[in-house]
């Protein structure tokens, strides 16, 4: 979960060593750090590695980890990489500044002057305006410009598999310098890597179109990274068992990719499934599209508002078949489940049943911090149950420190919590003292 506590440039901040010395007092068996960039480029208040400048930071929020649980939690670091993506433009400005004219827009208004064209097509409606326009140039209009893989025709895009392996596997031995147990790559939603093992990934370089080219430059990152750590260091991936989007990939293709992945040697494979922005909520003018809003996005994170089933434990059979296929060939490699996994009894008849090996919880671990402890301890009835209304993902999206709306409605400790920047919610719940 990306909480929004970083710097401006990706630095470690007191708020991001208190959010997970927070989180590891609960002693959680593992405790993977949010999306981590890996380019040293601006992305807001996102954690970066794609420096030794963030090494003192990352080092500091280790140690934190390690003194609040104990030693007893092991610590993980997502790495992500990601393509440009721009707000929503203004119809008038989008029409008049950025869009390139075409020898197409100039034959459909009938001129070559191009400040001529310019207000041609900004004087037509919006359905004549679609006409004109090709499917991509009014995706950029309608929703913002956003760079995909398929985009050879831009150099930093097409050299990606000869530019990403080193980049992820530099960050890995960052990591590792930083004292961090492992690494788990971003390789799901709406991400980069993502994107490579997409179905719409057309490319025909060798890096697209079947499965076999999909999956090559995971495949290549994979032994990049294992090639810059230590034989203990622990390598993983977050995948989707489903992309959920119309012409995306299916549990058939994350099978085949997690199968690739195991024989390669990865050390675990965690299954999601959605987040795209390919079906993505349209932004309001001046905004992002955000692909948690979509469809695809409701079957990420999914809530009490689903549908009939609800939140709790819909993606399961994903790990499942992930798992089941990965024993099939003989191999032990272990598989994470995860997705409205809120309750022991859910947790502990997903292992029973081998729908996966570990049980990974964001939401519910947000709700409450302390759930590990509390089960393990025998106090389950004392576990603070999320209620699935995404109100944390709503603060995300705004791109808001994320707090859990549960943490002021139950709690009132007497205590001076900090606050958010707005003053208006508590950064961290208050700490669970054991009853005897």
């Amino acid at each position: 979960m990306v909480p929004w506590r970083a710097t401006e440039e990706g630095e470690v901040t007191d708020d991001v060593v208190d959010w997970y010395a927070r989180f590891a007092a609960g002693r959680p068996g593992v405790l993977v750090v949010e999306a981590t960039g890996i380019r040293d480029v601006p992305s807001g208040p996102l954690l970066r590695i794609g420096d030794d400048r963030f090494l003192p930071g990352l080092e500091r929020l280790v140690e934190a980890v390690r003194a609040a649980s104990g030693g007893t939690t092991r610590l993980f670091v997502q790495l992500i990489d990601f393509l440009a993506i721009r707000r929503r433009p203004d119809r008038e400005r989008f029409l008049r500044r950025f869009l390139p004219i075409t020898p197409e827009h100039r034959a459909a208004v009938g001129t070559d002057d191009e400040d001529t064209v310019r207000e041609a097509l900004l004087a037509l409606g919006d359905d004549a305006l679609r006409d004109v326009l090709t499917a991509r140039e009014y995706r950029d209009l309608a929703f913002g410009y956003r760079e995909e893989v398929n985009d050879v025709h831009l150099d930093h895009v097409r050299d990606l598999p000869e530019s990403l392996p080193g980049l992820f596997a530099a960050a890995a031995a960052r990591a590792e310098r930083a004292g961090f147990d492992g690494v788990e790559l971003h390789f799901a939603h709406a991400y980069t890597m993502a994107s490579f093992l997409s179905r719409t990934n057309r490319r025909s370089d060798g890096y697209g179109s079947t499965p076999t080219g999909r999956v090559r430059l995971p495949l290549e990152v994979l032994a990049a990274v294992r090639g810059r750590v230590t034989p203990s260091f622990t390598i993983g991936c977050r995948m989707l068992g489903d992309e959920a989007i119309d012409g995306g990939s299916t549990v058939d293709d994350a099978v085949f990719y997690a199968r690739e992945l195991a024989r390669a040697g990865i050390d675990f494979v965690s299954v999601s499934k959605g987040g795209k922005f390919d079906d993505a909520k349209q932004p309001k003018v001046g905004d992002a599209a955000y692909p948690y809003t979509g469809p695809s996005g409701h079957e990420c994170m999914p809530t009490v508002r689903s549908d009939e089933r609800g939140p709790f434990g819909r993606n399961l059979h994903l790990s499942a078949a992930v798992r089941g296929a990965i024993r099939a060939d003989g191999l032990d490699t272990p598989v994470v489940g995860a997705g409205g996994i809120g309750t022991f009894e859910l947790a502990e008849a997903a292992l029973a049943n081998g729908m996966c090996d570990f049980v990974g919880a964001a939401r519910q671990s947000l709700a409450d911090p302390d759930w590990w402890s509390k089960i393990q301890t025998g106090h389950g009835a004392a576990v603070r149950r999320c209620i699935y209304t995404n109100y944390c993902e709503g603060l995300d999206q705004k791109h808001k420190q994320v707090t859990c709306q549960l943490w002021d409605r139950d709690f009132d400790a007497g205590d001076e919590p900090t606050r958010s920047h707005d003053g208006k919610r508590r950064l961290l719940p208050p700490a669970w003292e054991m009853e005897p």
